[in-house]
């Protein structure tokens, strides 16, 4: 960035110097023209004072002009500086204006170089007769001189160097607050995912990256935060399973002869039946947090429910289903939904549960209700953590894996809907709302 902007100002400074150099041509010239005029004015006036003059005689050079010529009205040179004697004429211009005064740029190849000159005559009268007074000066080519050219391309090469210094100070300090997100980053990742990058105190591009890395960070958090979750969920559950099976073990090796070997087996075969639901509601539930794509299709609640309360159950199951409420998701998790709140409902109820399914408000709702004890206001949200356990009544089966609840609740939220526990007259009633298909549009 620092080399474009420098080739830039260069390429400015020299567009400026081609655009000055015609008017410092003009100056030069004019200047050069006047020196000229000069000196040929004092020699016509010379010539007028002190006539008749002899031939070839040199007239004094001044005014650093040293090409001088006076001729007659025969074209025959009277007088010549040092330099053009013995030379003819250089020019036959003669003045037309009033003021007798000639200017023109005349090329010569009586002089070495074939050079052309800067030339100024004044008419001059001698005895009843008109001479002509001539100096001749450089003429002035367009670049000036080679000095000037050289001049000019040094002066924009010095005049790009601040440019270019500034230019460097003003992209570090531009991108100084990149350098600053990349270090705090290294630290983050090194150290605390906690932490974040500053943010800049304008609403740039920069604070645009800022926000973006942000954003990352959080998302990794939450991963790291999930990954450590599930680790700490495993062992926390896994534990009682795995020790139960130990001690009913190392007991049946400890007394052989008086186990009841089938028995033994049967209770391991029910603690490997607990620890393989455990380990599967896990699996699942690490794919739903980790945002893993379902099928997209649409379901009919009712008809869901109607196929999954077919099943046997220990208690008695009612519903009531109203048409129209078609949602767009997997059916499979929203069955797993279904299944997962009505056999905790069977767990906690005391003889009946209550499935209702209706269209409201643009959503399709569906309630799981049972007639156990209910759960107390400030425990509806504990009871979607994972490895949740009630006191008192909903908590006199501990068939559950504790993970039942927080899958339906990621399955409702990865369909765009919401799982909550209601107030209801008697028991627990749980609430599933979730945008109806006819809301859609893609």
């Amino acid at each position: 960035m620092t080399a474009i902007a420098a080739g830039n100002a260069l390429v400015l400074n020299l567009v400026v110097a081609v655009l000055v150099t015609p008017l410092v041509h003009v100056v030069i010239s004019d200047y050069v023209t006047e020196r000229v005029a000069k000196a040929a004015r004092r020699v016509a006036f010379n010539v007028e004072r002190f006539a008749p003059v002899g031939d070839l005689k040199s007239v004094t050079s001044t005014e650093e002009i040293d090409a001088l010529q006076v001729v007659d009205n025969e074209s025959k040179v009277r007088q010549a500086s040092e330099r053009l004697l013995g030379l003819p004429p250089l020019t036959n211009l003669k003045p037309t204006e009033d003021d007798g005064r000639v200017s023109a740029t005349t090329c010569t190849r009586l002089l070495p170089g074939n050079p052309c000159l800067t030339t100024v005559g004044f008419r001059v009268s001698v005895d009843g007769n008109y001479w002509m007074s001539y100096a001749f000066g450089p003429d002035i080519p367009w670049y000036i001189s080679p000095l000037y050219a050289l001049g000019l391309l040094a002066g924009a090469l010095v005049l790009t160097v601040p440019s270019s210094v500034v230019a460097w100070a003003a992209v570090g300090n531009a991108l100084r607050p990149v350098k600053d997100i990349k270090t705090e980053l290294a630290e983050i990742t090194a150290t605390d995912l906690g932490r974040r990058v500053p943010r800049s105190p304008r609403r740039d591009e920069l604070d645009d990256l800022a926000r973006t890395v942000n954003d990352t960070l959080d998302r990794l958090e939450a991963a790291v935060e999930q990954q450590r979750r599930f680790a700490s969920d495993a062992s926390h559950d896994l534990r009682s399973p795995i020790t139960a099976m130990r001690a009913q073990v190392e007991q049946a090796l400890l007394y052989p002869d008086e186990t009841d070997w089938p028995q033994t087996a049967r209770e391991v075969l029910a603690s490997l039946d607990r620890l393989q639901a455990i380990v599967g509601d896990l699996l699942t539930l690490a794919r739903l947090e980790a945002g893993a794509p379902g099928r997209t299709e649409r379901v009919d609640l009712g008809e869901l429910v109607a196929a999954e309360s077919g099943r046997p159950r220990s208690k008695q199951v009612a519903t009531s289903l109203e048409p129209g409420a078609t949602v767009l998701g997997d059916r499979v998790r929203l069955a797993r939904l279904l299944t997962n709140l009505v056999d905790n409902a069977e767990r906690h109820a005391d003889e009946s549960i209550t499935i209702t399914v209706r269209a409201e408000g643009g959503q399709a709702v569906l309630e799981v209700m049972d007639d156990g004890d209910g759960i107390a206001p400030d425990q509806r949200e504990v009871v979607f953590r994972r490895f949740t356990r009630l006191d008192a009544s909903r908590n006199r089966d501990a068939g559950g894996t504790g993970l039942g609840l927080p899958i339906a609740r990621e399955i409702a939220t990865s369909h765009d809907g919401t799982l909550t526990i209601e107030d209801s007259t008697h028991g627990a009633r749980f609430v599933l709302r979730i945008p109806l298909a006819d809301g859609y549009r893609g």
